[in-house]
């Protein structure tokens, strides 16, 4: 999993979002990866996303792409209530 300085930079400055909180997200998800699908966001390769918790139960959004190189980090930011809907739907977690 990489994420690019201009990434952290972002994550820390609009969204309080560390790297940890980031990589405890990726540890802790369950549930499917949706592909992103709305036509303002879509990319190539694929943007992919997850709601999950950090270990202090932040419930974030994570978008990542698979690119030849790895998977990299897009963005991350606090999940909101349509977000939650759609992954409790769609991704079947096990854990909220």
């Amino acid at each position: 999993m990489k994420i690019s300085k201009a990434t952290l930079d972002k994550l820390k400055s609009k969204h309080d979002l560390t790297e940890k909180d980031v990589f405890e997200a990726i540890a802790n998800r369950s549930g499917h990866l949706l592909r992103d699908t709305r036509e303002k966001h879509r990319t190539d390769p694929p943007t992919m996303w997850f709601v999950a918790y950090t270990n202090h139960r932040r419930l974030i959004k994570v978008c990542v792409m698979q690119r030849d190189d790895g998977i990299h980090v897009k963005t991350a930011y606090d999940a909101n209530e349509t977000e939650i809907i759609i992954y409790r739907v769609h991704g079947k977690p096990t854990d909220f």
